[in-house]
C-alpha cells in the first residue's frame, strides 16, 4: 500500500494538513467516530477540548491498529467539534500536538475536515474523530 500526501501548487497554504491523498491498495479501513471515552465508556478530559481531542485520536489509533493500520495509512480525517468558533483553533491544534509523536501522526496531516456541530454523542462530548485508511 502506498499513501502519497500532496498539496498541489496554488492550493491554500499554510495549513497543518495536505489537501490531497493518493492511495493504492485493496483494503479500505473506516474507523467510526471516536470520542474521549475509556474502554469502559467513562468520559475523559471533561470540558477540555485539547484533552478530548488527544483521547479521541488515541482511540482512533486503537481502531486503526485493530485493522492492522496506522496513521501512516490514513487518507482522510474528519473532526466534528461542538460549537466551533475560530477562537478554539489554538486549543484544537494543542490536542493534536499532545499526541502527534506518540501516535506517529504525519506532519502535515492527511487531508481533513473540521466540521462545527451543535451537539455530538452526549452533551459532554466536545469532539469526535473519524478516519479512513487504505491497506494492501
Amino acid at each position: 500500500m502506498t499513501v502519497e500526501l500532496r498539496t498541489p501548487d496554488g492550493m491554500f497554504q499554510p495549513v497543518p494538513y495536505h489537501h490531497v491523498s493518493v492511495a493504492t491498495g485493496g483494503t479500505h479501513v473506516h474507523v467510526a467516530g471516536q470520542i474521549a471515552r475509556d474502554g469502559e465508556g467513562r468520559p475523559l478530559a471533561p470540558g477540555d477540548l485539547a484533552g478530548q481531542l488527544a483521547a479521541a485520536l488515541r482511540n482512533t489509533a486503537r481502531g486503526l491498529a485493530g485493522a492492522g493500520a496506522t496513521f501512516a495509512d490514513v487518507v482522510r480525517l474528519r473532526f466534528f467539534v461542538t460549537d466551533w468558533q475560530p477562537e478554539k483553533y489554538p486549543e484544537f491544534l494543542a490536542g493534536i500536538a499532545q499526541v502527534a509523536e506518540e501516535l506517529g501522526l504525519p506532519d502535515p496531516l492527511p487531508p481533513l475536515s473540521a466540521i462545527g456541530v451543535s451537539m455530538l454523542f452526549e452533551p459532554d462530548v466536545l469532539v469526535e474523530v473519524e478516519a479512513d485508511a487504505i491497506l494492501d
